[in-house]
């Protein structure tokens, strides 16, 4: 039964007799990944305000940059003063040789990041962080520099808790996105549109919001931002300083004062929350006037990130039945999920993580176009299912060490030195369910797998594969075969 939510009464706290068990799980698994018992009973000890204020912070939690990237930055002056001494052949075999080493680092930065996100610690805000890139994108097949992505994702994760505007005024200045919307071409006189198009209807407004006329505007004041060797420069003689007439209003304005305007928009406060209803709750509307309530409320605040998500998930609305369960998991999600279910650590091998990524359909930092996934049902097919199965299985399989090279076996033994790390699912993980009752068993496995409590006909037939006189070793296999059954339901791909 679907809760009546109006402007005033959505944006109210979830009432405290309402925190409990399931709306800890639901919250968990929408700003996270999954609903660990640990912290689920963490939560539900602290309750809703400080659970919030744990896993948004004032100051987000810093990423460790990979040396793989490290090195890269490090090298970039370097490599641009070589690349001019070299004759024609040699610079294409240089050229090429930097583009494998960017696209290794790629690599590095991917399961870094990935090791990052699937901490409990860090979850919320490593989520948050995918979201922004999934607003301000830029991705890698343009931007062939994996040290200018590693660079805006800093950008992001560093400003996420702040005013947006100020987010936004440092993504103009991202050496990344300057690369990926054409800014470095967008010079006085000939005016590339690009950044201003999308700063306006993917970052900030929205189709509808902004004439043709604010969007060449816009690019007249954009022009002269520009990077080089990864670094921000304005370029003055670029500059186009006559006056621009942006939303009805005209002056000599620049980058920033076009970001300005921009937020005195009523539209900028309701587009982000847009976007994040469509991330992590629903892809339905909501009901008339909510978004426009929190807009409001928002711009009031001075479009404080931080203060948005306390509210956002803190809110009636969010925790409204109608949205339980309703949300399809991403292949990010699905994969991070499933290894905080089961406790497992992100195994240091992009040869073995980046194919499934690829077959499932987000490969991280490199989104399909300017407007990045769009997720929800277009994250399943056919094909992507496939690949969710063939992962799914895959970590229930023996890790095979013997078929690692040096390098791989090396990332193994050092992730393993810095504490323990199964990649697998072993059978101390399926032991605790093989010497339950069938139906215990199966109550207990889809109470921790499944978003919301199974109906009786799913309930028995899990108990029934459960089922069984055989021996321990059989018991263990009757039991991992139902857990791969759960898995790759419908309803586990569901948060």
């Amino acid at each position: 039964m679907k809760l009546a939510l109006n402007p005033q009464k959505a944006w109210q706290p979830l009432p405290a007799a309402d925190w409990n068990e399931e709306s800890v799980r639901h919250l968990l698994r929408r700003v996270g990944w999954s609903a660990q018992p640990r912290e689920v009973a963490r939560a539900i000890q602290d309750g809703l305000a400080p659970t919030l204020e744990r896993l948004f912070p004032a100051a987000p939690p810093a990423m460790p940059t990979p040396p793989s990237v490290a090195a890269l930055e490090e090298d970039t002056p370097e490599f641009a003063r070589k690349v001019r001494t070299l004759a024609p052949a040699e610079r294409r075999e240089f050229l090429q040789m930097a583009r494998e080493r960017s696209r290794s680092a790629l690599l590095d930065l991917t399961i870094h990041w990935l090791q990052q996100a699937g901490r409990p610690d860090f979850a919320a805000g490593e989520k948050w962080t995918l979201f922004l890139g999934n607003v301000y994108v830029v991705a890698a097949q343009k931007v062939q520099n994996t040290a200018l992505l590693w660079r805006h994702q800093e950008v992001l994760r560093a400003r996420s808790a702040g005013p947006a505007p100020a987010l936004t005024k440092a993504v103009l200045r991202s050496p990344a996105m300057i690369d990926y919307l054409d800014l470095q071409q967008n010079r006085n006189g000939a005016p590339n549109e690009n950044f201003a198009r999308e700063l306006m209807e993917l970052f900030t407004l929205g189709i509808g919001h902004y004439t043709e006329n604010d969007v060449k505007e816009a690019a007249r004041a954009l022009t002269g931002y520009a990077q080089s060797l990864g670094e921000f420069h304005f370029a003055p003689r670029q500059h186009d300083s006559r006056p621009k007439t942006i939303f009805g209003r005209t002056g000599n304005y620049d980058g920033d004062d076009v970001i300005d305007l921009i937020y005195n928009q009523p539209a900028a406060g309701t587009h982000l929350p847009a976007l994040m209803t469509r991330f992590y709750l629903t892809d339905e509307a909501l009901p008339d006037g909510c978004l426009e309530a929190l807009g409001e409320w928002w711009r009031g605040t001075g479009y404080d990130l931080r203060r948005l998500t306390h509210r956002y998930f803190a809110s009636r609305l969010f925790f409204a039945p109608q949205f339980r369960a309703a949300c399809i998991k991403s292949p990010v999600q699905f994969y991070l999920g499933l290894l905080q279910d089961f406790s497992l650590a992100v195994p240091p091998l992009p040869r073995r993580i980046e194919p499934a990524f690829r077959q499932m359909g987000q490969m991280l930092y490199n989104p399909p176009n300017v407007r990045g996934w769009v997720g929800g049902r277009d994250w399943i097919s056919s094909t992507t299912l496939d690949a969710r199965r063939a992962l799914t299985r895959a970590l229930f399989q023996p890790f095979d060490e013997s078929r690692l090279n040096a390098d791989e076996q090396k990332a193994v033994e050092t992730a393993r030195a810095a504490g323990p790390a199964a990649f697998t699912v072993g059978d101390d993980a399926l032991k605790p369910y093989a010497v339950l009752s069938p139906g215990e068993a199966a109550g207990r496995l889809l109470h921790a797998l499944l978003p919301l409590s199974a109906g009786e006909a799913y309930r028995r037939a899990v108990a029934a594969a459960l089922a069984g006189d055989d021996p321990p070793a059989r018991a263990l296999a009757r039991v991992r075969n139902a857990v791969v059954t759960v898995l790759e339901t419908p309803e586990y791909q569901l948060c």
